[in-house]
């Protein structure tokens, strides 16, 4: 057991779980739109716990669904629900007496956001499910994401108003649910079921429906799910957290704190923290320090900066300053809020008056952990704002239209043309479903007629695993001899021979067998796509290689096998599976993951509810950021997460400390979401070390995998390292500077010297991001 589990409950804690006692459980499953399969996955499920023995009943299903879904039904019982007409159109009302005379375990009620005859004892279906789970009866339900009241109207404006919706459940219904579960389908998905006659619309819908079921406005309505409910996530990732007693930020999301004073530039700071609360997908807090009687200007100035806080949506506060060190005072209140990065002005001192007295800035910087601190440009006075939107640029393959390609440009859109296409199906952790669901897909595409074949499958013993294989025919696995013993992978070879339309290739992060064509089975992957046969494959969010680190701060284990984050950046699609922390460590617990000599190692360790949360939370924001990149790449005026300024510059400065890798992720990270190109520099001042060489190596080779561009320069003497970076940023333009921590105390500053401390003097026309040194087994990993 954990310590957590020892820990004595409060009296609110006692009362409420008394209070759950008698009251049934509510799952909701949520979606973006009509045609997800809600519908489908709710009876499913019903059908799985009727064949685990428990008594389950339908109480709703709309007649609308189509025969495949229908068929789900099976032998489940159902329940008549009472039919009523409304304005020429049958409607059906739960029949909650007859379910309660019946009284089963569990009942089906599909299409939460129903409103009742206007002579019912209950005047919604939310209503009825309440009455029904405060009589110890659980419910199963459906929802899309735009009846939840508040969502409505962004979905609305999003949508350039198409969505029409006729009755709505308050937004805080997901918060009344047990478990929620996100059934994320893409809108290419959507709009081949609609094709084919899969999806039954409303009338509503059906007015609608040239205009919502475009592809844009789906894309926009799945991001806005996914988002939704990582705010959902994050909230009870906060509770877990607090009840446990952890401090700062959890690594699954950001929080950005802007430090103000009501000044001119205060509107500035805020402006840039927005942007960057905005693209991070993250939350904005605002907060002014004052020890004295503003003066006229500085009301003036404190009016308006609370005006704008309120307009980009952040949460402004003024403290008072308790005691001499404004920059402790920062720090705690940054500590206290899990804020993961703070924006700020530059320092007005001197550098003798620094060297003297010392900054706020550089003791922010010597005091936070696992806080990345944003220093604002001195420029901001003279060019404003910069609030401009952004597109990529497109490489284009001729300047003039008329010019002829030549061979090799040839080629390569050849390629381009003949390459097959790529899905990918991603998850928190391992037990979510991702192969279960992918061998599903399969057989669903093999009734179709295309041919599909399983070119490598890891059921891990998984028995409801296994039974989706069905008749799928299994390429045999290509055995590979290593140290004494026969091992087997991937026979990429036999594929391609083969060439079938689609092949599924589980588990994507894999490193193959030493002795194998390729290290890693992505670049099987790469080989089998090139030949123009399609994949569909998996892979858990913490295998993303520039998320190492946050799922490094998360659980405290460096995750080696990683696939870079161009190979997912060219997946056609990515399909996330969404599973609670509660229902994973169930499946756990009952042995339909791991092993049972397993199971209570990785519940204490990896499984964690706290772990599940905050990589549940990773894996939300993280298609959702995919959403809308593609929604960017579409040209789409408007995509939920904002503008950015144009023409952004990424310089990363590293050093062969151990966590120069760890600025070239976050280098990429920024640089990706800014649409930037990017930087990596090193400049060496003495002979390196076999072990330097091998690390700056480890630099480079990370560099080029994720897409940055590594340079080395070479100067005499420490003192002019700094120099030559300052010279080099200017000469590529640079508008954003990422460093780390000066690993220094302040009196080996004054006599030695700092780079980082020289660089924030030298570039105060560039912002500066100080990457915050990670403390993995403290904030986190306390008390637990």
């Amino acid at each position: 057991m954990s310590e957590g589990e020892f820990r004595r409950k409060t009296p609110e804690e006692i009362l409420r779980s008394i209070q759950k006692i008698g009251k049934g459980h509510l799952k909701i499953i949520l979606g973006a739109v009509s045609g997800t399969g809600k519908t489908y996955h709710m009876l499913q499920e019903g059908n799985i716990l009727k064949k685990r023995g428990l008594d389950v009943v339908i109480g709703i299903v709309s007649p609308s669904n189509r025969p495949k879904t229908m068929e789900q039904i099976g032998c489940l019982e159902i329940i008549p629900s009472i039919e009523w007409i409304n304005m020429g159109e049958a409607k059906f009302d739960l029949d909650v007496e007859a379910i309660i005379a019946r009284n089963p375990e569990v009942v089906l009620v599909d299409n939460l956001s129903h409103r009742n005859r206007p002579e019912a004892p209950r005047s919604t279906r939310l209503d009825d499910i309440s009455y029904l789970l405060n009589r110890n009866i659980s419910v199963i339900t459906t929802v899309n994401i735009y009846e939840l009241e508040g969502v409505r109207g962004i979905a609305d404006k999003f949508t350039d108003g198409r969505v029409r919706v006729s009755c709505s459940v308050p937004e805080d219904t997901l918060a009344l649910a047990d478990e929620v579960k996100l059934l994320d389908v893409t809108p290419e998905v959507i709009l081949s079921r609609l094709q084919e006659g899969d999806i039954e619309l409303s009338l509503e819908e059906k007015r609608g429906k040239e205009n919502l079921f475009h592809r844009n406005n789906l894309a926009v309505l799945r991001e806005l799910a996914l988002r939704f409910l990582a705010g959902e996530v994050n909230d009870a990732l906060d509770e877990y957290r607090e009840k446990h007693g952890m401090i700062g930020p959890s690594g699954a999301s950001e929080k950005i704190l802007v430090t103000v004073q009501y000044h001119w530039n205060g509107s500035i700071l805020i402006r840039r923290g927005q942007q960057i609360a905005k693209r991070l997908g993250g939350e904005l807090l605002v907060v002014c320090f004052v020890n004295k009687n503003l003066s006229k200007n500085e009301q003036t100035f404190k009016r308006s900066i609370i005006k704008l806080v309120e307009k980009v949506g952040g949460d402004f506060e003024e403290l008072p300053i308790e005691h001499d060190s404004v920059a402790d005072q920062i720090v705690n209140y940054a500590t206290e809020h899990n804020v993961t990065r703070i924006v700020m002005g530059q320092s007005k001192r001197t550098r003798w008056e620094e060297m003297a007295y010392g900054s706020i800035i550089n003791k922010i910087l010597r005091k936070t952990r696992n806080i990345d601190v944003f220093i604002v440009a001195d420029r901001a006075e003279k060019d404003g704002e910069r609030v401009i939107p952004t597109k990529q640029r497109k490489k284009e393959i001729a300047t003039n239209p008329y010019r002829r390609l030549t061979i090799q440009e040839l080629e390569n859109e050849m390629d381009n043309i003949r390459r097959g296409t790529l899905k990918v199906y991603m998850g928190a952790a391992p037990g979510v479903g991702k192969t279960f669901t992918m061998l599903r897909e399969a057989n669903e595409l093999k009734k179709k007629g295309i041919d599909i074949v399983i070119g490598l499958l890891e059921t891990h013993g998984r028995k409801e695993t296994f039974e989706q294989i069905g008749s799928l025919e299994i390429i045999p696995r290509k055995k590979i001899s290593y140290k004494g013993t026969t091992l087997e992978e991937i026979d990429t070879e036999v594929i391609i021979k083969r060439n079938p339309e689609v092949v599924l290739v589980d588990e994507l992060a894999h490193t193959n067998v030493p002795g194998s064509k390729y290290h890693k089975r992505f670049e099987d992957v790469e080989d089998i796509l090139a030949a123009g046969i399609s994949v569909i494959s998996t892979m858990n969010v913490q295998h993303l290689e520039s998320l190492n680190d946050s799922v490094e701060q998360i659980t405290g284990v460096r995750v080696r096998e990683t696939v870079p984050d161009h190979i997912l950046r060219r997946a056609d699609e990515i399909e996330l599976i969404d599973i609670s922390p509660k229902a994973l460590r169930d499946r756990m617990k009952e042995g339909r993951i791991y092993a049972v000599e397993k199971v209570n190692q990785a519940l204490n360790h990896f499984f964690k509810t706290g772990n599940l949360i905050a990589l549940r939370e990773l894996a939300l924001r993280e298609v959702a950021d995919d959403v809308d990149e593609r929604l960017e790449a579409w040209e789409r005026k408007r995509t939920l997460r904002g503008p950015w300024r144009q023409q952004e510059v990424i310089f990363v400065c590293t050093n062969l400390r151990p966590d120069s890798e760890r600025l070239v992720r976050r280098g990429f990270r920024i640089a990706y979401r800014l649409k930037a190109s990017w930087y990596v520099s090193y400049v060496k001042d003495h002979p390196l070390t076999a072990e330097e060489k091998q690390t700056l190596t480890k630099i480079q080779q990370l560099t080029e995998r994720l897409g940055g561009i590594f340079e080395m320069y070479e100067t005499t003497g420490r003192r002019n390292v700094f120099r030559k970076l300052v010279s080099q940023m200017n000469e590529k333009k640079a508008t954003q500077v990422i460093i780390g921590q000066s690993a220094r105390t302040r009196w080996e500053e004054i006599i030695k010297g700092s780079v980082t401390q020289r660089l924030l003097w030298e570039v105060r026309h560039m912002d500066v991001l100080v990457v915050a040194d990670q403390d993995h087994f403290g904030a986190w990993h306390r008390n637990i």
